[in-house]
């Protein structure tokens, strides 16, 4: 059982791309190291920042840690969390204004509500001395299932405080995501108190969800506000290809799965569209699929020329993708970080670094090589 506190003793720093030949390298040819600053999270999935700088991380299989002072303690009071497949702890983020209300907002797996299984919950809570207190479930998805994949779940913030959470299609996708009057395969748009903002898309919909944004979704796990437009930006699983870039507007419907770039993982068809009027398409796929996961803009200063630049982690070919982006469309990408293990979350510190959280070795800050 893993202990309730580690004195953490543990730094490295290890180099994975050359140094630009040139002595005056552009920052475009940066060369990019890693520091582990929280070793021995196996699977973490979402992480946030503090005010006093200290970090919050999520362990998929059920544990939330207070990484704070060199020390990682683990955090206590977390509801019941439905441990199965891809689903169990997922993302973390705190309010806006937490400094003033105090509260984190987390997703999970859970088995209440209606049938056997579990599906996607969104809780806010508060902390205080090392536990979490006033526990407020916003949002539970329905029915439970069984099935192991396609819980989402990311989440957001906006420029407005309204909070934002992907739920993906639970492995149903010819009934889930084109339907609005079922969860899963959709965004969600919630006030922060967990009631439904009165201009949604599908507030006046007979028998909708009323906290469905958009729809057509497969598996988003990649959500950010845009550093400047203030546009939520989200990425998703594909099957056998098609993994998308999308941003996220009012009431659209994002496809899937009656369009899509992807085929079966046995190499079959399931479409043979590519796009169809009143669907909106991707500003990016990959094919084949990286199984992107975590997402995160760079906006500050401490990587030159890669300021605006979009960073996605890839789950399958372990690496983050460092995507140029020019009137929202994505005109490059180059790797960084290649083998260092299975991309789960990125975040932007409040120090302006990036850091990263990898499976098997925990979070990682990265620095450029000058």
């Amino acid at each position: 059982m893993r202990p309730k506190s580690i004195k953490i003793l543990f730094f490295f720093c290890l180099t994975l791309t050359s140094c630009a030949q040139s002595k005056k390298a552009s920052d475009s040819d940066l060369s990019i190291n890693y520091e582990v600053v929280v070793p021995g999270i196996d699977i973490p999935w979402g992480f946030t920042f503090l005010p006093d700088n200290s970090m919050l991380i999520t362990e998929k299989t059920g544990q939330l840690f207070h990484f704070k002072d060199n020390s990682l303690k683990e955090i206590n009071g977390l509801p019941k969390i439905y441990v199965r497949g891809q689903g169990g702890l997922m993302d973390i983020i705190i309010h806006p204004d937490y400094k003033t209300n105090g509260w984190i907002y987390m997703s999970y797996a859970s088995s209440q509500g209606e049938g056997e299984g579990g599906n996607t919950t969104i809780m806010r809570a508060k902390l205080e001395d090392n536990r979490l207190i006033n526990q407020d479930v916003l949002y539970k998805a329905n029915p439970n299932s069984r099935r192991g994949q396609h819980f989402g779940c990311r989440l957001a913030f906006d420029n407005d405080d309204y909070l934002y959470f992907s739920i993906g299609d639970r492995g149903n996708r010819d009934v889930n995501p084109q339907d609005i009057t079922r969860d899963c395969g959709k965004i969600y748009r919630l006030n922060d108190d967990g009631t439904i903002p009165e201009d949604n898309p599908f507030i006046n919909t007979p028998n909708a969800k009323k906290a469905i944004y958009s729809y057509g979704h497969r598996n988003p796990q990649g959500m950010t506000l845009h550093p400047e437009t203030y546009k939520i930006w989200t990425h998703e699983h594909g099957p056998k290809g098609g993994d998308e870039i999308n941003i996220i507007e009012a009431g659209k419907n994002y496809g899937w799965p009656v369009i899509s770039y992807g085929v079966n993982y046995s190499g079959s068809k399931f479409t043979d569209l590519t796009e169809r009027d009143g669907m909106e398409q991707p500003i990016h796929y990959w094919t084949p699929s990286i199984a992107p996961s975590g997402m995160a803009f760079i906006s500050s200063d401490k990587y030159g020329d890669w300021k605006g630049n979009l960073l996605v982690g890839s789950l399958k070919f372990q690496y983050i993708s460092n995507c140029k982006i020019k009137d929202d469309t994505i005109i490059s990408e180059t790797k960084l970080l290649e083998g260092s293990g299975r991309i789960r979350s990125i975040n932007q510190g409040p120090d302006g670094y990036i850091y990263v959280g990898i499976e098997g070795l925990g979070i990682v800050k990265l620095l450029r090589n000058d």
